[in-house]
């Protein structure tokens, strides 16, 4: 049963991912993702930087679906989806979904990631 529920929790965290990295910031879906690069790295390279960014996010699906070295990438994930709030929340509040709440949704997040890579991880 454990197993079961990590390998969907597996596939829940690689739709989020494919979600913001693919048609988020690759299909330029959610225009608001580019402007948010923008206002955080310049406007000068916003639309390569988001495209790259989004590709980034799609990689890290297929790392979540493959399963290698599990623990690292959920150890990765909290660091990036951390670091990427707190810039969000202090440099492009208002740009973001929930305004200040963002930040609240990105903790909920990181503590599933957490649950879901040390707890309910099958890796040994």
């Amino acid at each position: 049963m454990k197993e079961q529920i990590y390998k969907f929790g597996n596939i829940g965290i690689a739709i989020v991912w494919i979600v913001n990295g693919l048609f988020c910031k690759l299909l330029n879906g959610v225009p608001r993702h580019g402007q948010i690069v923008a206002r955080i790295l310049g406007p000068t390279y916003a639309s390569p930087l988001t495209h790259m960014i989004g590709f980034l996010e799609v990689l890290m699906a297929v790392w979540v679906l493959s399963g290698i070295k599990s623990r690292w990438c959920t150890l990765s994930q909290m660091v990036l989806v951390g670091v990427m709030n707190i810039l969000e929340f202090f440099i492009a509040r208002e740009l973001l979904l929930f305004g200040p709440l963002n930040i609240v949704f990105a903790a909920i997040f990181i503590i599933l990631l957490y649950i879901h890579g040390h707890w309910l991880s099958v890796e040994k």
